[in-house]
């Protein structure tokens, strides 16, 4: 690969007016600041659906507490679920996914760069009209201004008769919105991961953080579909005389169920793919070795995208599937565990071996590895339907499902702003108070969602808002709240350490990991154009080959 690669240096121009500047952002069509707006949309939206889960912590520290009402307690379950998956989740991998696939793959812009400012506006308009719910909301016959009928809004909960007034509309309307959206991203990565590689770059020699989000965009494509199209059905049944799912018109409520969670668990794995590609990025650099059994790394992405569309019901063993299905779901749910388990091996070989590094964004993925392997040997222990019959309305499967997002997706999103930080900004993280920030996290997880395993196991239902005392469940609830306390210190940390470093961190310089993708061929921040010339590679690590020209990976293509 030629040094031509290189992006020319950022020149010194004079600050201009801030409402120029702000303009700027607004109108922009770079696929680099739509990704950084993905980003900051959704770092705002998880600041609100902290605050929300806080909210539900301190409610269930003691039994008998009123610091709200049930009707509060209802709604901030609702909107901290809704806003976690749909508007932190999925906003802010698309964001990593905008700002990191063109510069990866060689490539100037997405491959619509309209599509794609289009596509975050629709998005963030979602977010905007599920919040405006606590303005608008208020109904008739004393209902609530914000919804409350869960993230995943079952029927006949959802219905006109149950859900009065307009606060379960801004829901539909906020996900069917945010939905179009997503598409419209997903069809965009495609587009880009296929069409636009820069010469040299065959499928076999991308990255697999872009390999990754190539899955993860047909998975989106496939999974939003259904989701949409019950959402109109919704719409349909609660202002057109639709009768889908009222069961008392022979429509049927379990339909709800199929239609939300056949988007429902591919979610997980549209969540967690990405992470998958960040932490095959970053653990390799970190090791100072090439990732191990790249082909298998792809083949185990797509076997996980097949497998994990055909386990959806899974979440729906209690509701009188027969055996057949059961034992169906049961076995898919088990057999997604192997293309998984085939990734954690190739991780554990790629560090075998080399000489890690312990910096924040390793010290992240290592604990990402660590979590991600016990929620997947939960997540087996529910695939058994005589065991889900005991637990599944528990608060077992709610210490599960946050092992995956937070123990998983959370930390997997935490190195990844440790390691790329420095290609946005210039600027490097601060990694004494990224270590702080690690340490605290990691003792509020634990102490938060290990604990919450047990008082399930002891028979808490979900979705309750206060408790009768001497169940056993006190203690362990309190120390449910404390970890979450801590952990909202140690987001706080994160926080001081963007914003300190932005202003005072030291220089990045264009690749300060010594890491071999493109992206830190150019320059950080890289300019609007990425490179001044086409790059051209030969490789999978094609700035191993211009580094080493001795000992090119080239050789052994």
């Amino acid at each position: 690969m030629s040094s031509d690669v290189m992006a020319i240096p950022n020149l010194q121009v004079a600050s201009r007016p801030w409402l120029e500047t702000l303009h700027e952002w607004l109108t922009t069509v770079d696929h680099k600041r739509l990704g950084v707006l993905y980003i900051l949309y959704a770092l705002f939206f998880l600041v609100i659906g902290g605050v929300e889960a806080v909210i539900m912590r301190i409610q269930l520290m003691w039994p008998h507490n009123d610091f709200v009402s049930p009707q509060v307690f209802n709604r901030m379950f609702t909107m901290h679920g809704t806003t976690m998956i749909f508007f932190v989740a999925m906003p802010i991998l698309f964001g990593f996914g905008n700002y990191l696939v063109p510069l990866m793959i060689g490539a100037r812009d997405m491959a619509f760069p309209r599509l794609n400012a289009f596509s975050f506006w629709l998005t963030a308009l979602g977010g905007l009209v599920l919040y405006f719910s606590f303005l608008g909301g208020s109904g008739l016959y004393g209902a609530g201004n914000a919804p409350d009928v869960g993230w995943w809004a079952y029927a006949p909960l959802a219905a006109k008769a149950f859900s009065a007034g307009h606060s379960s509309d801004y829901w539909t309307i906020a996900v069917l919105v945010s939905g179009f959206g997503s598409i419209g991203t997903a069809i965009n990565i495609i587009a880009t991961v296929l069409c636009m590689r820069c010469p040299g770059m065959t499928l076999s020699r991308m990255p697999l953080l872009a390999w990754l989000n190539l899955v993860m965009s047909g998975m989106v494509l496939i999974a939003i579909t259904p989701l949409s199209a019950a959402q109109i059905m919704l719409l349909v049944d609660r202002y057109l005389g639709g009768h889908f799912f009222d069961t008392q018109a022979g429509g049927s409520a379990v339909l709800w169920m199929h239609f939300f969670w056949i988007f429902g668990h591919p979610e997980v794995y549209i969540l967690i793919i990405p992470c998958f590609a960040f932490m095959s990025e970053i653990i390799p650099v970190f090791s100072r070795k090439p990732i191990f059994g790249y082909p298998v790394m792809v083949g185990a992405t797509v076997c996980i995208a097949f497998v994990s569309l055909s386990v959806w019901a899974h979440h729906m063993f209690t509701v009188g599937m027969n055996s057949y299905a059961n034992s169906f779901f049961t076995i898919t749910t088990m057999a997604v565990g192997v293309p998984t388990g085939i990734k954690i091996f190739n991780w554990l070989g790629t560090m075998w071996g080399g000489r890690i590094q312990f910096k924040t964004p390793m010290l992240f993925s290592i604990a990402f590895l660590f979590q991600f392997l016990i929620a997947g040997l939960t997540g087996i222990m529910l695939a058994s339907a005589p065991f889900d019959w005991q637990l599944s309305l528990s608060y077992f499967v709610v210490a599960h499902f946050h092992y995956v997002i937070v123990g998983g997706i959370l930390f997997a999103l935490f190195a990844a702003f440790y390691y790329w930080y420095p290609k946005v900004t210039g600027r490097m993280l601060s990694e004494k108070l990224g270590k702080w920030h690690f340490w605290l996290f990691v003792i509020g997880f634990h102490l938060c969602f290990d604990v919450m395993h047990i008082p399930g196991l002891l028979g808490m239902p979900r979705r309750i808002y206060t408790y009768e005392p001497g169940r056993g469940w006190d203690t362990l609830n309190l120390i449910v709240s404390i970890g979450a306390f801590v952990q909202v210190v140690a987001v706080l940390v994160f926080v001081a350490n963007l914003v300190i470093s932005y202003w005072k961190g030291a220089i990045a310089g264009n690749d300060p990991w010594d890491a071999w993708t493109l992206e830190w061929s150019t320059s950080s921040p890289p300019p609007e154009y990425n490179f001044a010339f086409v790059p051209v590679v030969a490789s999978r690590r094609p700035l191993w080959d211009l580094k080493h020209p001795e000992d090119p990976d080239s050789r052994y293509d």
